[in-house]
């Protein structure tokens, strides 16, 4: 079966020199979507936006008022349509550029990661449980590694502590 070509709706709700480019987004989204070759749905909306929405959203959404690093919403079409819409995908870029910083990682690495880590999500994957964690970073590490990109949950150099703090805002649960 010949997969289409991922269709990815950029849109970039807050400015920044550092965004990453469209070429780049396509390939993470797509390195995650050959891995599900079953997967008929291709189009994704990847959102850029500022603290404030990215607060808004984290707050209507999952009751957590502040902002956080990326958002999933799978497409839920009504009974009996079949779209393309995998769903939605929001990235807020100040706490992604912060968590860069604080975890020493190079920017588009990091944004790579949560591309990733979200596209998994809209596919169903989910890190709940331990079983379902180790399997969704499992794939994340395996995905990145393609790009070269390091293991994103190794501890930093010089400490016993996995890279982010809390294991809750890694997984935006």
């Amino acid at each position: 079966m010949n997969r289409p070509s991922p269709i990815v709706d950029l849109q970039l709700a807050t400015a920044g020199e550092e965004l990453p480019p469209r070429a780049e987004l396509e390939a993470w989204v797509n390195a995650v979507l050959v891995r599900f070759p079953q997967e008929a749905r291709h189009e994704v909306t990847v959102r850029i936006v500022d603290a404030e929405e990215g607060q808004a959203l984290n707050r209507d959404y999952r009751g957590r008022d502040k902002p956080t690093n990326v958002l999933s919403f799978p497409f839920d079409g009504p009974p009996g349509v079949t779209l393309p819409l995998l769903g939605d995908l929001v990235l807020c870029h100040p706490v992604v550029v912060r968590e860069a910083h604080e975890q020493d990682k190079r920017l588009v690495d990091h944004y790579a990661h949560l591309v990733i880590h979200g596209m998994l999500h809209l596919l169903g994957h989910d890190h709940l449980e331990e079983a379902e964690a180790e399997t969704m970073e499992g794939l994340e590490r395996e995905i990145l590694a393609d790009f070269a990109i390091t293991d994103p949950y190794a501890p930093l150099p010089g400490s016993d502590e996995q890279q982010d703090d809390s294991k809750d805002e890694r997984h935006n649960r």
